[in-house]
């Protein structure tokens, strides 16, 4: 396979290459962004680039449930049976996500600032054991013990939390807590569950 070239997406670097038949799946719960919260984004992105210049809004918005993880071509149809299973008997549920938190990933290789969930923890811990229980089955790693559910918002290359944290961040959250009707905008109801899998999209109705 050919290293990747990361100027092709934006300066990502793949956390695993990407060979034929390996599939980079993840479950997500979408989040359709209306117009008050594109506002507010572009509030915050603009006060924090003051801080971290490079930084970038994201064009999509979702709450994760699962790592990014590789599928064989062949698994994924019965993955995504199993996770219907898993998921058929789940009601449709409010979170309220509030909390600007600053994020690396894992290998350090970029920095997010998210909305972190401050009311409905417990009802995406039981959707994440659902998930992991099909993982699991698969022979792929579950998700983070302890997780910090969130809503990315934007990122940057490279770890520069250090420039987003204390001062910054205080600021960024003075905005979303003096944002207009801010409480009614930030509680989410979430109506289904989707898994990405390659350029697939598998969509889960929550009852």
């Amino acid at each position: 396979t050919f290293p990747d070239d990361s100027s092709r997406h934006g300066g990502r670097v793949r956390g695993f290459p990407h060979e034929r038949g390996n599939w980079a799946t993840h479950v997500y719960l979408p989040y359709s962004a209306e117009e008050e919260f594109l506002e507010l984004l572009e509030l915050l992105v603009a006060h924090a680039r003051a801080h971290v210049p490079s930084l970038a809004a994201m064009e999509e918005f979702h709450l994760s449930l699962s790592q990014c993880v590789v599928l064989r071509y062949h698994w994924i149809d019965p993955f995504v049976r199993s996770l219907r299973e898993h998921l058929a008997s789940f009601h449709r549920f409010f979170c309220v996500a509030d909390q600007v938190k600053v994020y690396t990933n894992q290998n350090k290789t970029r920095t997010f600032i998210g909305l972190e969930v401050s009311a409905g923890h417990f009802q995406l811990l039981e959707l994440v054991s659902e998930v992991d229980r099909v993982l699991e089955e698969f022979d792929l790693p579950t998700f983070y013990k302890d997780p910090s559910f969130h809503i990315s918002l934007a990122w940057c290359v490279g770890d520069l939390s250090g420039r987003l944290e204390g001062q910054c961040l205080r600021e960024l959250q003075d905005i979303v807590d003096g944002f207009e009707d801010s409480a009614h905008l930030l509680r989410v109801q979430w109506e289904q569950i989707r898994c990405k899998s390659g350029n697939k999209y598998f969509s889960f109705p929550l009852r």
